[in-house]
């Protein structure tokens, strides 16, 4: 989603891009300078590779002081202080949150999170240098967008190139900037956070222009890993189990298919008990284990935004937030009929909005034509504007909002905006929405 355009368009060489992946438990900060492709994440405790940031914020009874992150974490069991958790869930259901006898919006409470831990950048680059910023999330939905817009909105930072995207399409952003060899077939990805495993899996067919990258999502919840405490003949067993059930997933996942390289992220990897399954992978592919993927990944997205790649010029990601088809209208220019194009497929679904007027004579009803990407011929929705009035004027000029509602909705609002001073607008106004798919 995007807020805002400087008036050269884009940020200045020099300025930084970074990367926010917020995930339930951890949050996690990416960046690298406009026009280089090195991206870095930022470690928390400087000198080490944890880069993640625990999803925690502390407040001191009876003061205003809020930590966040590690510091909260030490500080979560002291007795002057109220630990606060699952954040961006509690955002997300919009529910208030009682702490120390006060009520806080919990949207508030996730940007206080987020601009504290933007702080870090601070002992990289001034944040004004800060040039644009990608949020990425699980999963976007009209909510989560609802959420980033707020937070985004009171970030009190200078760029106003602020966007936001999902965790699926932060991840063919990084597939795309990695070395060709890498994703020359198909990509999997495995993440785990130790009690549950979810798979992706990446592929582009090469037969369309441009190639079309797809990704397929699975999620498991028979690999469990047992928690440090646990005795270790009890882990041993659960470690074994968990590996030979990993085993049997990865096995189905690239039956019949050649992978060129694999991804191995999240805390659930941190202990060796994947062996075997490990052993699998690495046969003929490539196999890394991390867990930055997605903040880098979306680093890569706003360079892919602002100078794109000779790849990202070849290739289309049609994930489950984009649009799926092109939508235009049969419009007359200059007494020919022409096509005039309204929505772009590829784009994800909340990015998109296009307004403008169009005239109509005697009929009354707008038409759509709806073109999908998948090679079925076209459609075409049409609107009635019932009840519009009758005039002798050769046309009637007319007010056209059209964006998506989700994925597969499109909302179409129409107002009346009349023609000259003999036929003034009359504020009528109809809205409909029609389905894609």
């Amino acid at each position: 989603m995007f807020l805002g355009t400087k008036e050269d368009g884009k940020p200045h060489k020099g300025s930084v891009f970074v990367g926010y992946d917020l995930g339930e438990r951890y949050a996690q900060i990416s960046y690298c300078l406009f026009g280089e492709s090195d991206v870095e994440t930022v470690a928390p405790v400087v000198g080490t590779k944890q880069y993640n940031i625990p999803f925690i914020l502390c407040k001191r009874k009876g003061t205003n002081q809020w930590l966040y992150g590690k510091e909260a974490v030490k500080s979560a069991d002291e007795e002057d202080m109220c630990p606060l958790e699952d954040i961006l869930s509690l955002a997300k259901k919009g529910t208030e949150v009682e702490l120390d006898g006060k009520t806080y919006d919990p949207v508030a409470l996730l940007t206080l999170f987020v601009r504290k831990s933007l702080g870090l950048m601070s002992f990289i680059v001034p944040v004004e240098h800060i040039g644009a910023i990608l949020f990425t999330v699980d999963k976007m939905d009209d909510r989560m967008v609802e959420v980033l817009l707020q937070v985004a909105a009171n970030l009190r930072v200078k760029t106003e190139h602020i966007y936001f995207q999902s965790h699926t399409e932060s991840l063919y952003s990084f597939v795309l900037y990695q070395p060709s060899e890498l994703w020359a077939y198909q990509v999997v990805v495995c993440e785990h956070d130790g009690r549950y495993l979810r798979t992706y899996r990446m592929e582009c067919n090469k037969r369309t222009t441009p190639i079309v990258a797809l990704i397929e999502e699975a999620g498991y919840e028979t690999v469990v890993v047992p928690e440090e405490n646990e005795e270790e003949n009890v882990k041993a067993d659960a470690f074994r189990v968990a590996d030979e059930r990993f085993l049997g997933i990865l096995e189905k996942l690239c039956e019949g298919r050649i992978v060129s390289s694999a991804y191995l992220l999240g805390d659930g990897f941190r202990e060796e008990w994947h062996k075997k399954s490990l052993q699998f992978l690495c046969r003929n592919r490539r196999v890394f284990q991390g867990n930055n993927l997605y903040s880098r990944g979306a680093v890569y997205s706003l360079l892919e935004k602002f100078d794109p790649s000779e790849a990202g010029k070849t290739h289309i990601f049609l994930g489950e937030d984009k649009l799926k088809a092109n939508i235009g209208m049969r419009v007359l220019r200059q007494g020919k009929e022409s096509y005039y194009a309204l929505l772009d497929a590829g784009e994800n679904w909340y990015e998109l909005h296009k307004s403008c007027e169009i005239f109509l004579g005697k009929e009354r009803e707008v038409s759509f034509v709806v073109t999908p990407l998948n090679g079925k011929n076209p459609l075409t929705k049409t609107i009635s504007l019932t009840g519009a009035r009758e005039t002798k004027a050769p046309f009637t000029r007319f007010a056209l909002d059209v964006a998506m509602a989700s994925a597969n909705t499109v909302h179409v609002s129409v107002t009346d905006l009349g023609l000259g001073e003999f036929f003034p607008a009359t504020g009528q106004k109809w809205e409909e929405s029609f389905q894609i798919s």
